[in-house]
């Protein structure tokens, strides 16, 4: 039995914002399994910052996107063929072929998972790669001490709404979060558990930050870049811990930006910057995923997601989370045929 899937690729390479002229929505067959192959209907996609990254030419720390050829991701979906022992029809999975609605692959590139624990899509967000972002960077990479101030930044996406929650689980004192908009700076304090919102599109960057955080931060996890890090370099106490996680507000420059002009602040402050992949970390996932599966049951852990509908519609989603359209994880849900 062969399935026609459709699925969005790269047409060119965006310059500045990417544009829908830069992508294609394309019909393509996909084959029967072969032996250990097989066949995953999705049922919910992912869009990622990261992903812009992708979209550029040039040696990355993951491969960039080809131009015409189906572009990939995070996704779950079921097992729709198989030819793989151990992996029976009706399996949801979880695999890294998103932006399609069928996709074929190799059994051991396929995550069986427990959907009596959680729903399939907390995989992609709370219990997947972001959950884990925001729980590494405050375990590992800037780590979290007892009574520490905390600052997170793109505090109401995907990883700031569930990095502001962890760091109080393990030990700060005060969580700051920086959003966009009085109704999301809202929701920071009255949904995700931040002691203090900032929001930063109503200016003075610097100076909300100090008047949240007058005796200073400890532990900055930033999404962002640009003019938050150089607020958070400000604002930091001596030893404080960055997690250099994203730069969401310079993906889409058409120049390098300069970096912030308060950086000798790192050498009085005896600051540790220090980037952050999770691929580095994910000897953490057997821990994290029992912790925040106990926390989502319990409900002391609150993972929200904004989602859009249709395979159509992915470019959409993607293009909508890099403006900032998101609260929660951004995710696209497929049809259920």
């Amino acid at each position: 039995m062969t399935f026609t899937s459709r699925e969005w690729q790269l047409t060119s390479r965006p310059v500045g914002e990417p544009a829908p002229a830069d992508f294609a929505l394309v019909t393509a067959a996909v084959p029967e399994p072969g032996p250990g192959q097989i066949v995953v209907r999705n049922t919910w996609l992912s869009v990622d910052p990261y992903m812009r990254g992708r979209m550029n030419e040039g040696p990355s720390y993951i491969p960039q996107f080809e131009l015409g050829e189906t572009m990939t991701g995070s996704a779950v979906g079921v097992v729709v063929a198989s030819g793989a022992d151990g992996l029976p029809l009706g399996a949801t999975v979880a695999h890294f072929a998103g932006w399609r609605e069928y996709a074929l692959l190799d059994a051991a590139a396929a995550q069986v998972l427990d959907t009596a624990l959680a729903p399939a899509q907390a995989y992609l967000g709370v219990l997947g790669t972001t959950g884990l972002t925001a729980y590494a960077s405050l375990k590992d990479t800037a780590p979290v001490r007892e009574g520490d101030v905390v600052f997170v930044s793109g505090a109401a996406g995907a990883v700031g709404s569930i990095a502001g929650q962890l760091a109080k689980k393990l030990g700060a004192a005060k969580v700051i979060g920086s959003a966009g908009g009085p109704e999301k700076a809202r929701r920071l304090v009255e949904d995700y558990g931040y002691d203090k919102a900032v929001d930063y599109r109503a200016g003075d960057l610097p100076g909300r930050l100090a008047k949240a955080a007058p005796a200073g931060i400890d532990v900055y996890l930033d999404n962002v870049g640009g003019d938050h890090l150089q607020a958070a370099l400000g604002a930091m106490n001596l030893n404080g811990r960055v997690a250099l996680i994203g730069a969401i507000s310079v993906y889409n420059a058409t120049e390098l930006p300069p970096g912030p002009n308060n950086l000798p602040l790192a050498i009085g402050k005896r600051i540790t910057l220090r980037g952050m992949n999770v691929g580095d970390h994910f000897g953490l996932v057997p821990e994290y995923v029992a912790q925040a599966a106990g926390w989502l049951k319990d409900g002391s852990l609150r993972a929200d997601e904004t989602v859009v509908d249709g395979i159509e519609h992915t470019l959409d989603a993607f293009l909508s989370m890099m403006r900032g359209g998101n609260t929660g994880k951004m995710l696209v849900r497929l049809a259920q045929n």
